[in-house]
């Protein structure tokens, strides 16, 4: 089987809020589709390890807010690549509440879509929760952010806890073109960012061929903010 063919599948890029007992959250998720017109229902696939999980399953509602693809990188490492047990995602996060009480990201968001979950089915890792949609809105005009313009241009990692992580992940390994690297690749535990000397981190001021142990000791993943000793080899 070739792994890469899963590449070729497409996703947009999409914050899930969710809501239990007065507590709001949201995560990204790359995995939110319609599955029928009549009535509109849509399904979306989330790790059973998520905070969100938990608060989908105990609220039985979840909106999906179809992120922007002007939409700030840090927005997208914020909901999912920090956990809602740790921070409060919407403390810097203008949002709004919907019909079913979820948070929607009022900025940086195209549209919005609310549903009631109407089933749910275990796909191992993860449970695909199938919603009755209650209420969508337009919020403003522009394209809507595609998971490979994330990755292609953003320069967006994928969470460990994704779907397609394993996907991505053999689709980077596979860009040198065979090519062992002269230097040793880390990668974060916490997130799954992986540190690659043949590319440092431009925007940090670290260039090519800084190995990971001549980084400095205070160097901390750009991603989610993890201290070296959270990284290991590739």
């Amino acid at each position: 089987m070739d792994p890469g063919a899963l590449f070729k599948l497409t996703y947009g890029l999409f914050a899930i809020g969710s809501r239990r007992k007065g507590k709001i959250n949201a995560q990204i998720s790359n995995t939110v589709i319609q599955v029928a017109d009549q009535p509109p229902r849509v399904a979306v696939c989330i790790n059973k390890k998520e905070l969100t999980h938990e608060y989908i399953r105990a609220g039985g509602v979840f909106a999906a807010s179809i992120l922007a693809e002007s939409v700030p990188v840090e927005l997208v490492r914020l909901f999912g690549f920090k956990s809602g047990r740790d921070v409060e995602k919407f403390a810097s996060v203008p949002f709004k509440t919907g019909v079913t009480g979820c948070p929607i990201v009022a900025e940086h968001s195209v549209a919005a879509i609310e549903a009631k979950v109407a089933g749910s089915l275990d796909a191992g890792t993860h449970t695909i929760f199938l919603g009755q949609v209650v209420g969508a809105e337009v919020l403003r005009e522009g394209k809507a952010l595609t998971y490979a313009f994330y990755r292609e241009h953003l320069k967006g990692q994928t969470h460990p806890n994704a779907p397609s992580y394993g996907v991505y992940r053999t689709d980077s390994q596979r860009a040198g073109g065979g090519s062992k690297p002269a230097l040793r690749r880390y990668v974060c535990g916490v997130c799954g960012y992986v540190y690659d000397p043949a590319v440092g981190v431009p925007e940090s001021g670290i260039g090519p061929g800084v190995s990971f142990e001549d980084l400095p000791a205070g160097w901390v993943c750009p991603v989610c903010g993890a201290a070296k000793d959270k990284f290991g080899p590739e």
